[in-house]
């Protein structure tokens, strides 16, 4: 069998030009004709998301949980959350991120997706990022690969972690992660100096210094029975820029998978 899964934090309505963004994104969204789509720093209320109006281009299901990461600005009717875009029937709930710093807590997304072969788990996060909240970050870091690895989840499918996780691949944040499931951009043979926020990006979040130019966007994938062997067949960055102008300040990752 084989799925199509994409990352992509596509950062809000933040920046000047956000409108004119969406038409990119959703050029590279019917481009890369996922089964499956995770977006962070999804823009949701006035009774929609970013997520169901892709999804209604596209011709597929969507979800939308909140909040996430960053904060809203206070005086936004718009939430920050995460989306997910399915090709199958999806139902989605959001779980508490552990957090001493944020108020309201972050949520993961926790997807069960209505895959013909059975139930597809993808748990879809947005990690903390600011340096001050350090000890956050990690313990989100192991909430979510609890998440991801907890035995209810087993099945005839693999289980997917995704995200923007906010951690370099060599970061504790990944520590555990890494002890469990696989990072499909090394499985898949992606190029290790591949970065998905980039520092010359003419809006790139200088403050978050530690995190430029490098891989802080992951998929993650374990195998739902310890018969299963599951391949990465190919893996992608997407995001370069349309007629001058970027769709977001991360990359997206693609990747393929057949078990």
């Amino acid at each position: 069998m084989n799925l199509r899964v994409l990352t992509w934090n596509v950062w809000w309505r933040f920046g000047p030009d956000w409108r004119d963004r969406q038409p990119r994104l959703l050029h590279y969204l019917r481009e890369a004709e996922a089964d499956v789509v995770a977006l962070q720093e999804c823009w949701g209320g006035d009774g929609t998301s970013q997520a169901h109006e892709f999804a209604a281009a596209l011709g597929r299901h969507a979800a939308f949980v909140a909040p996430g990461l960053p904060p809203a600005p206070p005086d936004s009717p718009y939430e920050v959350g995460l989306g997910l875009i399915s090709r199958w029937p999806l139902r989605v709930s959001a779980e508490p991120l552990p957090s001493l710093n944020r108020d309201p807590v972050p949520v993961s997304a926790v997807a069960e997706i209505e895959h013909p072969a059975g139930t597809l788990h993808v748990i879809a996060a947005c990690l903390e990022w600011e340096p001050a909240y350090a000890k956050d970050r990690i313990a989100q870091g192991r909430a979510v690969t609890d998440l991801a690895t907890d035995y209810l989840r087993d099945g005839p499918l693999p289980v997917i972690l995704c995200g923007d996780l906010n951690a370099a691949p060599d970061s504790p944040v990944l520590a555990p992660v890494h002890a469990a499931m696989v990072d499909t951009w090394t499985a898949g043979g992606g190029d290790p100096a591949t970065t998905t926020l980039r520092s010359d990006h003419p809006q790139a979040p200088l403050e978050a210094v530690e995190l430029l130019d490098q891989r802080i966007d992951h998929i993650f994938v374990r195998a739902g029975n310890p018969d299963q062997t599951i391949r990465v067949t190919g893996v992608q960055a997407l995001g370069d820029p349309i007629d001058g102008l970027y769709p977001s300040d991360h990359y997206g990752v693609l990747c393929d998978l057949d078990w």
